[in-house]
């Protein structure tokens, strides 16, 4: 979007006012801003994880990392994760000891309710989920493990029987919620467990000209591009814009929600009948 084209967009003809919200939702979708890029000046090398850097850094390129705090600052400036000796959003969310400490609406809300209704009183498990993207894909994924039924589905009677739900589904919506969610729009990511549905909320409508439509069939925007490219080696992403047609073919019975007055994404799966 050029100077003159947001010009217009923020006057308009009834030259009303644009919130900050507003400015910074206009320029990322013109490409301009990536709240990824956000870099934070009270925060320092000693803020990230060195030891899950080196393994990650072993990993993708072949090579030990041997620096320290001071060269670990070049080396994620050198990748786009980092300015100015400052860390930005990225690395704090792929690396951070602890983002929440810079990113307050980083955690996952999980909640398994009785019933199914959102306000409902009583909850049979609850968990506040903290860290860096791969704590929270661990730890989310778990959650929902412990909180679904396993049925036998023909297995011999002393197996552990399989989940209701199949887990490559639940990873692929999950890491899907992670990866994609707006980080210009207010709220934490929420896994919602009732007695008949899962929801998997995350903050932001889908970007651009993005429908349910398009990303059923396989379409994607990438709206957090430094983090997605960072993911592969971190979680089981794959990148491709495959992971919801993936989970369609598994397990079809998914609504996808695009609400875009209150600027949310759920991703609804009916569970299967329960006696």
């Amino acid at each position: 979007m050029d100077k003159l084209t947001l010009q217009e967009t923020i006057s308009g003809s009834d030259k009303r006012k644009v919130s900050q919200d507003e400015l910074r939702r206009l320029f990322q979708e013109s490409g301009k801003l990536y709240a990824e890029e956000m870099i934070f000046k009270n925060a320092a090398g000693q803020d990230i994880d060195l030891e899950l850097f080196k393994e990650f850094h072993e990993k993708k390129y072949g090579v030990p990392f041997e620096g320290n705090e001071k060269s670990l600052l070049l080396t994620l400036e050198n990748l786009n994760l980092a300015s100015n000796g400052f860390p930005n959003l990225a690395s704090l969310l792929l690396f951070g000891k602890n983002p929440m400490k810079y990113i307050p609406l980083s955690q996952v809300i999980a909640v398994s309710f009785v019933g199914n209704d959102l306000g409902g009183g009583e909850y049979r498990d609850s968990e506040n989920i903290e860290g860096n993207l791969g704590k929270l894909y661990t730890a989310g994924l778990a959650f929902l493990k412990r909180n679904l039924k396993k049925i036998q589905n023909g297995q011999d009677f002393n197996s552990t029987g399989i989940l209701e739900i199949p887990q490559p589904v639940l990873e692929e919506l999950l890491i899907n919620a992670l990866i994609h969610r707006d980080f210009f729009v207010s709220g934490n990511i929420r896994l919602l467990i009732f007695d008949n549905r899962i929801e998997i909320i995350s903050p932001g409508k889908l970007p651009n000209n993005l429908t349910v439509e398009k990303i059923k069939r396989g379409v994607s925007i990438k709206r957090n591009q430094t983090l997605a490219s960072f993911a592969f080696d971190l979680i089981p992403y794959r990148g491709i814009g495959s992971g919801i047609l993936r989970a369609l073919r598994q397990y079809p019975h998914i609504e996808f929600i695009d609400e875009v007055e209150i600027e949310q994404f759920k991703a609804i799966i009916k569970r299967p009948n329960q006696e």
